[in-house]
């Protein structure tokens, strides 16, 4: 009995002594020693591109600072517009948004033209979260009607309800984000797309979704790219007609439209093996129009491998206006709270998006706000405020715009209430936004583009009345004639 007692002593002085132990060591250990998202991150996959320019960089993180404090100054456009000089820590570039402004102006003011914007993101706008709501807003707006571009397949197609889209399961998809050599040339939407399976029908299916403005499919247009292969074409049903339409690879990039506005449309690929293809467009032509182009897990790196001609390709048929680049959710985290090497290789970054796309504005989002158990309570990460200063700074070295969602959505501890407040706008990760916190996000994004606009046709207005010239008097005096009447 005394021995068993002397047991049970001895395993609870090693405990206490454990718990002691790891109080009196605990300011010692690393505050985020576990990872506490719950996010679901099956199909998340965190580009190597990213992870060798962190392994590239972790020995040369120091720069000089030449920006904070700074007042950036700003050139008159050949119109002669020109916004305020910003501070540093104020900046909002929209001096670099006068020509996606102008484009703005012309459907308000004439009702002709249109414009186009490509929405690069991550996770934040899978499934057209966000992206679907700053759509409705400009359409609401300026006109326009269709969903834009859409993948051949998408991880994210069973989450999508601006679109329902199915697709069969012998495509082979490459991503830039997971292929380093791609068998062809990645599309805009960083994929490429091929049927490879001949023995099986390989297909995909569209029909519209329930959003405003995109409850037709709006002229649904295959893109795809050049191939030696002449013998494939499409095949579609239209009741009791079996219609097929041959694929034209002479090209680069080749466009087929396979119907007019529809409910639905679903496409038979047939002897199209070898053949690169790359999504379906859903436009009507008119006013304006947002292609959402998400993918889980991006840092944003990945797009500095787009091939500059076939992009060039891309925007000679699509024309897009505005580049929106929404990134930063997966470069948290990695160890250091020093993202130098993130801003020098986003720069670079955003001056080939500018190569790939001539005449494109772009418009920088920060990452927003994301919270991490600290000493038992969950606050803002203390990464994300260094890495908003990085995606200011090369926002600013490549004369983009800027919106920083992190202060929009309220800054340090804003995270926190968005996930507590009832009813919740954001998910337990403490990281993504759900459908209602993605609405009042894009509602966000929205209204400082149409801020920057709203000043625009004022300094466009003023340029105008400077540039008008003086009515000349004529000071000569009048020829009488004097001749008297017979």
């Amino acid at each position: 009995m005394n021995q068993n007692k002397s047991y049970f002593f001895q395993s609870w002085l090693i405990v206490v002594i454990a718990i002691a132990s790891f109080i009196g060591f605990k300011s010692f250990l690393p505050k985020k020693l576990f990872p506490e998202s719950t996010a679901n991150s099956k199909n998340v996959v965190v580009d190597s591109l990213m992870l060798e320019a962190v392994a590239e960089e972790s020995g040369n993180l120091s720069e000089e600072d030449t920006l904070t404090n700074k007042t950036i100054s700003f050139v008159s456009n050949p119109l002669g517009i020109k916004f305020s000089n910003e501070k540093f820590e104020q900046y909002k570039g929209y001096q670099y948004l006068i020509p996606f402004f102008e484009k703005l102006y012309q459907l308000e003011a004439n009702k002709k033209g249109k414009a186009r914007i490509a929405y690069f993101g991550d996770s934040m706008t899978d499934g057209d979260m966000i992206v679907q709501d700053v759509r409705t807003q400009f359409q609401s707006v300026f006109g326009g009607e269709g969903v834009g571009f859409v993948n051949i397949t998408s991880e994210s197609a069973g989450s999508r309800g601006s679109i329902i889209h199915e697709f069969s399961p012998n495509w082979k998809a490459q991503s830039y984000l997971k292929t380093k050599s791609p068998l062809r040339s990645f599309g805009v939407n960083g994929s490429v797309f091929f049927a490879k399976d001949t023995a099986n029908p390989t297909w995909v299916k569209y029909k519209a979704g329930r959003n405003r403005f995109s409850s037709s499919l709006n002229n649904p247009t295959l893109f795809y790219g050049s191939s030696k292969n002449k013998k494939g074409s499409l095949r579609q049903i239209f009741g009791k007609d079996t219609v097929y339409k041959k694929l034209n690879t002479n090209s680069m990039l080749n466009t087929t439209q396979v119907a007019g506005d529809v409910k639905n449309v679903k496409v038979n690929f047939i002897n199209a093996d070898s053949i690169p293809f790359y999504g379906f467009n859903f436009d009507n032509g008119k006013g304006i129009h947002v292609d959402n182009f998400s993918s889980r897990g991006n840092s944003g790196l990945p797009l500095g491998s787009l091939n500059v001609d076939l992009m060039n390709a891309f925007q000679q048929k699509l024309g897009y206006d505005l580049i929106i680049l929404q990134f930063g959710t997966n470069v948290l985290n990695y160890g250091s709270l020093n993202y130098s090497w993130y801003e020098r290789k986003m720069t670079s970054v955003v001056n080939h998006v500018k190569e790939c796309f001539p005449g494109a504005a772009i418009l920088i989002i920060t990452t927003a706000d994301k919270a991490t158990k600290y000493d038992m309570q969950m606050k803002s990460d203390s990464a994300v405020s260094p890495l908003v200063m990085a995606q200011k700074r090369y926002a600013v070295k490549s004369e983009a715009g800027l919106v920083n969602l992190y202060t929009l959505m309220g800054g340090d501890g804003s995270m926190v209430k968005w996930v507590e407040n009832v009813p919740a706008r954001a998910n337990k990760d403490y990281t993504h936004f759900n459908h209602r916190g993605a609405k009042e996000i894009a509602q966000l994004i929205y209204k400082q583009i149409d801020t920057g606009y709203q000043e625009y046709k004022k300094l466009r207005a003023l340029a105008k009345k400077k540039a008008k010239p003086k009515a000349v008097v004529n000071d000569t005096l009048p020829v009488v004639n004097d001749t008297l009447n017979e």
